[in-house]
């Protein structure tokens, strides 16, 4: 098989978990209605995106005995039969009550295929503009991540992950055909770099890059940017829209990902005698 349909969630967020949890489930079905094969829900989808909430909405992570969050993404799964990425959620560790930005992957069956912790940590100050450090309240995860579907290998990480290049570079050597980024950039850094991001880690690849945000609440404490987007390997893109609550479709023809790289080989024509193979 060598087109499939992606589909990226939007998801207006409130501060109901409840309230979050079904909305997701009623987009996640419309999406595998519409015919998507792989959904994808945002960073942060069943609580508000900010250091004092994720304490206040943690759960943890364990597919033998399921909490809220991680029960509805199995059954959402399961029901839609797609392979779901589940944006993230505030992950409590059991034990050590470390707290983490983490991304989990099911499959059509409602099985966890891979977690992902964020490995990077959003620590950032733009005078005059947006001051925000994650690491106040989460601990970094240590692991690269990637699923297998019947089309291909795809890469998964989490929202600032997407300005290290080394991410999608291993995941690419690796053997993965897209990279897959539950996000939140906000109103500075979105119109700066989210679609260049994007498209720069396409192009460097030859993959597919996609990233899915949740919509833009004025009301809320962060702003995200929105604008969820889907880019082929030729660093085009196919899928996007603006900061409200909408479901992006893209048609991914994974044979796109031999030709780019067929027509421009550097894949082949990379100097490791120069410069590491950081995947290696």
């Amino acid at each position: 098989m060598s087109t499939l349909k992606l589909a990226l969630v939007q998801l207006a967020v409130g501060a109901q978990k409840a309230a979050n949890l079904a909305r997701a489930r009623s987009k996640v079905l419309e999406a595998a209605k519409a015919g998507a094969n792989i959904v994808v829900l945002p960073e942060c989808f069943n609580s508000p995106y900010g250091t004092q909430y994720f304490g206040q909405y943690a759960e943890e992570i364990d597919s033998a005995k399921p909490s809220t969050s991680i029960q509805a993404l199995s059954e959402m799964a399961r029901d839609s039969k797609v392979y779901l990425v589940g944006g993230s959620i505030p992950e409590l560790e059991r034990g050590t009550g470390d707290l983490f930005n983490t991304c989990t992957v099911w499959s059509p069956e409602g099985e966890m295929v891979a977690k992902h912790r964020k490995m990077h940590l959003f620590d950032i100050d733009i005078p005059g503009k947006i001051v925000f450090k994650e690491s106040e309240v989460l601990k970094p995860g240590h692991t690269l991540t990637e699923f297998s579907t019947p089309w291909g290998k795809f890469g998964v990480a989490i929202c600032y992950d997407m300005r290290f290049p080394e991410v999608a570079m291993v995941a690419a050597r690796k053997g993965c055909v897209g990279m897959i980024y539950p996000g939140a950039f906000n109103q500075t850094t979105g119109p700066l770099h989210w679609e260049l991001l994007l498209r720069a880690r396409a192009a460097d690849n030859q993959i597919f890059a996609a990233a899915c945000s949740p919509a833009l609440d004025k009301e809320a404490t962060y702003h995200a940017w929105g604008h969820s987007t889907i880019v082929d390997p030729y660093a085009r893109v196919v899928g996007t829209t603006a900061e409200a609550e909408s479901i992006v479709y893209g048609t991914l023809d994974l044979d796109l990902v031999d030709e780019v790289r067929k027509s421009v080989p550097v894949s082949s024509q990379r100097r490791f005698d120069i410069y590491p193979d950081v995947a290696a």
